[in-house]
């Protein structure tokens, strides 16, 4: 995996959001120097360190980071970054498997006009031929008529809607993110890019950080001084600009706005697994992880938005984040907790009809999904759960492995 994300660094200037050519446009979360590292450490314990292949991996990682340290994708004069994609047309992956996705969208703001700032374009039905750019994507017919109306004296005249292509470039920047679809940053993830976000940046911070380790590992002594110093700056912008002392949480910062939002997300643990949060903030965090915490697990956020990324689902790689944050700054028994409701759900579902899949509902601690907005399959034979279900599994103490092990003996007697 790590070898495919250095021929992607080399030909196509970044690590892409998949292996295709539709994906061109857009990068994925940055977590290469997390890889690196992991398989340096297992090789480094079988006796077989590899300092050459190291030193390409250190110099392919730097290329990456050069990305997310240049415009388009610069949130701002915040110092930080922000998910970008260079489009601005409809997601292909959209159009081929999100029926009716887009519909939905327009159909949203035509119903929530105060939440609409411009992300919906009105076009009279026989347009001018002054009108603004061509519309990028399908147009939707529409009419406006009194409540009880008969015939069409109720009725206003036909118009056309289409989305914007500021909106697209939301949607494209938030499947940039991973979460696709979530209303975190703004409904349907259409302000995305005119957001400073706090996953991103606290992985950056990470990055920075282990660039400097590898850079040391290296002998390039003046090189793991420049990450380090930029790792500081980057912390320093994450207390200034994400942290909510009285709320808190870690929130993303519209750029735009010049404001923190309010959004209560998973990724407010970000800063503790990268070790960006202080111990008196990861502290706060977890007097607030109630607000979060479901019968299985820890969901995405509070708010119940149809999207797979919100209320109520549960998902194996932010509870990994999340565990393994509480973890670094001692919150075990509050991680034990969390992740024995995870893994006894995913072991529980497994039990009744045989499948580990993409993502669960916390709340019913079953595998059912009503998701409406964007994709909503629950895909079966899902990578991360079951990498995320023997990570759990090992970091548990043993009476709880036992516990597990024996409440799946007795169900199976049953």
């Amino acid at each position: 995996m790590i070898e495919n994300f250095f021929f992607e660094i080399e030909h196509y200037g970044t690590v892409l959001n998949a292996n295709r050519s539709y994906y061109l446009s857009r990068s994925q979360p940055p977590f290469l120097t997390s890889m690196i590292l992991a398989v340096h450490d297992a090789q480094k314990a079988a006796g077989h360190e590899d300092k050459k292949w190291l030193e390409r991996a250190y110099s392919y990682a730097a290329k990456d980071w050069e990305m997310w340290a240049r415009e388009p994708h610069l949130a701002g004069d915040t110092g930080l970054a922000r998910y970008y994609d260079f489009g601005e047309t409809p997601a292909p992956e959209s159009l081929k498997d999100e029926t009716d996705h887009y519909r939905r969208v327009a159909s949203y703001f035509l119903n929530h006009p105060a939440q609409d700032h411009g992300y919906m374009v009105r076009r009279i039905a026989t347009p001018a031929k002054d009108q603004s750019l061509p519309p990028v994507g399908k147009i939707y017919s529409v009419q406006i008529c009194d409540v009880g109306a008969t015939d069409r004296t109720g009725c206003d005249e036909a118009e056309e809607i289409t989305l914007s292509r500021d909106f697209y470039r939301a949607d494209r920047s938030m499947r940039e993110s991973g979460f696709d679809v979530s209303f975190r940053f703004g409904p349907h993830g259409a302000a995305t890019h005119h957001y400073a976000a706090v996953c991103l940046n606290s992985l950056l911070f990470k990055y920075e950080r282990d660039l400097e380790a590898l850079s040391t590992m290296l002998g390039r002594a003046k090189d793991a001084e420049e990450w380090k110093k930029r790792a500081e700056r980057r912390g320093a912008n994450i207390q200034k600009y994400f942290w909510d002392a009285q709320r808190g949480f870690f929130f993303d910062y519209n750029i735009d706005q010049n404001e923190r939002s309010t959004y209560e997300y998973i990724t407010t643990f970000y800063p503790l697994w990268a070790g960006a949060a202080t111990k008196e903030q990861a502290a706060v965090v977890m007097k607030n992880v109630g607000k979060l915490e479901q019968p299985g697990g820890l969901v995405m956020s509070p708010y119940e938005t149809e999207g797979q990324w919100d209320f109520p689902y549960a998902w194996a790689p932010t509870q990994l984040v999340a565990i393994e944050g509480m973890r670094k700054y001692g919150f075990n028994s509050d991680a034990d907790r969390i992740s024995y409701n995870f893994i006894s759900m995913v072991a529980e579902n497994f039990r009744h009809d045989g499948t580990i899949r993409e993502k669960y509902n916390a709340t019913t601690r079953s595998s059912e999904t009503a998701v409406k907005a964007g994709y909503n399959i629950n895909v079966v034979g899902f990578g991360w759960t079951n990498a995320v279900f023997l990570v759990f599994l090992h970091d548990l103490p043993q009476a709880m492995v036992e516990k597990l092990a024996e409440e799946q003996l007795h169900a199976m007697a049953n």
